[in-house]
């Protein structure tokens, strides 16, 4: 790159490696022929563990029992589970007879349940039996009769779990093997629903080519062997545990390790401590949460030298601590989302805090990115803020059975168009500024809401913080910032932040309105709605 003013904003990435061109079956089986007796996963909270032989032939037999209940190549398998190894043993056996996993969000209702199961056409649901407030049997009794192809639910720990693995003792491992022998690596292997602004999810079609190799380049960045341990407390149900985590791991013949059902900071730490975790996964505020334990200094986190984080920006302040006081000098950023597998983007493990917590990386072995003109569509200069385009093996089949959504986001070149706003800087690193969607135009100034939420970091009160618009009568749109204090009983006041922003921040970027707020409203992926909190600003008026 000759760095010259001009350049585009386009980068592809180059590899050494080739892209895999296997099952996620046959790359389970290169991966236990090479590490039969090493661990490849332990399930803290039960203490149960499996070898790569042992957890292949788990996922044999539950792939030979799903033969015998009639599942083939192309059928749909629900699984709506909390983190446990039975999630992953359904992950993998689905993918060895070629039928298509439709990941279900354990915080489902029944509305969203019975939506998901229809549009996707599910013949079988394997389901958690209750977890916390939620009754999974009775809601899966509730929704059946609406659901006309589903011919069958299956809950983990019950009777009916046993009885769908024993069920493969009637299949032979010559029928095994012919059904594997039919798939393609192009063949569809996993829907994930993704929340849309408006109106229903979307079911993104993802190929094991697709995933495998996702996986497979993040682990590579991440340097994954068969000596490292991965603990993942981020959930399943997304790409962030199922394909930066499972399948970067198997890929490797590295060893997952589940430290609870869902996150709870201390069993996560307790689970690096205990197994000797090599890695450790999160959004940013299941850092946050983990740092702030009152015991935190009290655990071994020494083994610790990688992860990732992602799903939303890193406050400079926590990267500096993961990397101090956890240990994870090579930690990565990722970017991506799940119509691409995930991961577009990512820091490399020798990349300096600026750009670990400035930027979201830059572009993956075997995919291509560019900075486009959302209106025009033309790639823009190096450091000009547009839409984020990703195009490659990554790049979702389509939404399930929705062609003309699909066209909306994939153009005739096969570019993704990510809805992010991005810029590319002369180094090919990216900064993302925010969603299309999220820029604030205040009174004709397009003002971007990550350069005023990381100024705000930095107030002494703030633990966290949210920038949105909000409708004005005189500049359009006003500045609202969402705030959750370090102390409740001590929030920062409007005037407090103005003073703090005065003479810093240019004037149309000084946030006009001001909530103090306990929580954010969360997507399943760690992300902050961001629309719901303009919508409650924008009905009741910001507080």
């Amino acid at each position: 790159m000759t760095g010259h003013p001009t350049e585009l904003s386009y980068a592809s990435g180059t590899a050494t490696t080739p892209l895999l061109g296997d099952t996620i079956g046959s790359n389970l089986d290169r991966t236990t022929a090479a590490h039969p007796e090493r661990e490849a996963l332990v399930d803290a909270p039960s203490g149960r563990r499996w070898t790569y032989a042992q957890f292949t032939a788990d996922v044999d037999q539950l792939a030979r029992g799903l033969l015998a209940r009639g599942i083939s190549r192309g059928d749909r398998v629900g699984i709506w589970a909390v983190n446990c190894p039975e999630w992953l043993l359904v992950q993998y056996a689905t993918a060895r007879i070629g039928a298509v996993m439709v990941n279900i969000n354990p915080a489902y209702r029944t509305h969203e349940l019975a939506y998901v199961l229809r549009q996707s056409g599910v013949r079988m649901l394997i389901a958690s039996t209750e977890y916390k407030t939620s009754d999974y049997r009775a809601m899966a009794r509730e929704v059946a009769g609406e659901c006309p192809r589903l011919a069958e639910t299956v809950h983990i720990g019950t009777p009916g779990w046993d009885e769908l693995a024993a069920a493969g003792d009637a299949v032979g491992e010559d029928e095994l093997r012919a059904a594997e022998a039919l798939l393609s690596c192009d063949d569809p292997v996993n829907i994930q629903y993704t929340s849309g602004t408006t109106g229903f999810p979307k079911g993104a079609t993802l190929s094991h080519h697709n995933i495998l190799n996702n996986g497979y380049f993040v682990g590579e960045l991440l340097g994954y062997t068969e000596q490292d341990r991965v603990c993942l407390p981020v959930p399943f149900y997304h790409c962030f545990g199922m394909v930066m985590g499972n399948l970067a791991a198997t890929s490797h013949g590295a060893c997952v390790v589940i430290p609870a059902p869902s996150f709870e900071p201390a069993a996560s730490l307790k689970a690096v401590q205990d197994e000797r975790c090599t890695s450790l996964y999160g959004v940013p505020t299941m850092f946050i949460a983990e740092l702030g334990l009152p015991d935190f200094a009290s655990y071994d986190l020494s083994s610790l030298r990688t992860g990732i984080m992602a799903g939303s920006p890193c406050p400079v302040e926590v990267m500096k601590r993961v990397v101090a006081e956890m240990h994870m000098a090579e930690v990565a950023i990722c970017y991506g989302m799940t119509e691409t597998s995930p991961v577009s983007t990512q820091t490399r493990t020798d990349d300096d805090l600026e750009r670990r917590t400035a930027t979201v990386g830059r572009v993956l072995p075997h995919l291509e990115v560019k900075v486009v003109d959302p209106g025009t569509g033309v790639t823009l200069p190096r450091g000009a803020a547009g839409e984020l385009c990703t195009r490659g093996y990554s790049v979702m089949l389509g939404y399930w059975e929705e062609p003309e959504r699909t066209a909306e986001v994939i153009d005739a070149g096969r570019w993704m168009h990510t809805g992010d706003l991005a810029v590319m800087r002369e180094d090919g690193y990216l900064a993302i500024t925010g969603r299309i969607k999220d820029m604030i135009i205040r009174g004709g100034e397009n003002v971007y809401p990550r350069e005023i939420e990381e100024f705000l970091y930095t107030h002494p009160k703030i633990s966290d913080v949210q920038v949105v618009g909000v409708p004005d009568e005189r500049y359009g749109e006003e500045i609202l910032a969402c705030v959750i204090p370090h102390d409740q009983g001590d929030p920062p006041t409007r005037d407090e932040i103005a003073a703090f922003c005065a003479g810093r921040l240019a004037h149309y970027k000084i946030p006009r309105h001001l909530r103090v707020m306990a929580e954010f409203p969360m997507t399943v992926s760690g992300k902050v709605r961001k629309v719901e909190l303009r919508q409650e600003a924008s009905g009741g008026g910001p507080a």
